[in-house]
Order: C-alpha cells, then sequence, then structure tokens
C-alpha cells in the first residue's frame, strides 16, 4: 500500500491512520503495531516540519509492506539530505528541563526492530521495520535496537 502525502501534520495522521488498517487487514495485533504507529508519526512530522517545512504544495511517500514476520514501513521525501540513523540520542536525564523536541528520532529508534537509510537520487528513503511472531498476530518481542544498516 502506497500513500502520497502533502506536508501537513494532519496528512501524517493519515498515514498513522492507514497503518492501523493496514495493520488489521494483516491481523496484526493492534498493541504490537502501536511502536510502529509511533515511530511513523515521529519520522513523519520531522519530514513534514523539517525537510518540507510544512508546504502544503510539497510532499511525501509512505508505503507499507509485510514480507514475512516483518512489517516495513518506507517513507520517501525530496527534502534535504538528513540520516536520521546518524542522529544522536536525545537522552533524558534527571531534572531534564530542555524545551521539547528532538526526541523523535530515540523514540522511533525505541519502537522499532530497525532503521535504515539511504539517499536515492534527490530522495531520502527511511525505512522502519518491525518484526511480528511468524504465523500469527502476536508479538515477536520487544522492539528497540533501532540501528542498523542500510
Amino acid at each position: 500500500m502506497m500513500l502520497t502525502l502533502s506536508a501537513t501534520p494532519e496528512e501524517v495522521m493519515r498515514a498513522v491512520d492507514a497503518l492501523l488498517e493496514f495493520g488489521r487487514r494483516h491481523d496484526l495485533d493492534p498493541k504490537a503495531l502501536y511502536g510502529l504507529s509511533l515511530a511513523l508519526e515521529e519520522c513523519g512530522s520531522n519530514i513534514v516540519n523539517h525537510a518540507l517545512a510544512r508546504d502544503p504544495a510539497r510532499t511525501f511517500t509512505v508505503t507499507f509492506e509485510r514480507k514475512g514476520s516483518e512489517v516495513i514501513v518506507e517513507l520517501r521525501d525530496r527534502g534535504p539530505e538528513f540520516d536520521p540513523t546518524k542522529a544522536p540520542s536525545a537522552e533524558p536525564e534527571a531534572g531534564d528541563d530542555r524545551p521539547p523536541g528532538g526526541w523523535g528520532v530515540m523514540l522511533a529508534r525505541r519502537s522499532t526492530d530497525g532503521m535504515d537509510y539511504v539517499r536515492v537520487g534527490d530522495e531520502n528513503v527511511l525505512r522502519l521495520r518491525r518484526k511480528f511472531a511468524a504465523g500469527t498476530s502476536g508479538d515477536a518481542g520487544t522492539p528497540g535496537s533501532g540501528d542498523s544498516a542500510p
């Protein structure tokens, strides 16, 4: 399933809703799908706000695919080159009083089993991966490694 979305927050949420519907059609456990939907929301928001500057005339694509026990969400945009797999983690510390922001990449890493990035021509291509138990709708385990090479 592929969606072409305008660079607006509402379109990011439309992608999240479409992922949840994809999960229902593939009989995936909604609780297990939650982490992947959170990662999609965070990465999609980064594309909208940073790569495409909330310009609704600009678009990005989101594709959902199931390969065996794994669900892959691919996001493509034509913004400036940015590899979130190399971005530093914003880890919270006790008494942290930093303003909100900068936590999306860390949340995406913790909510998936892997993030792969590649620049193809003028496009950023980010793949978010989440494993589910083979042959069932259940969860394959705890996500969180999130750091793997493309």
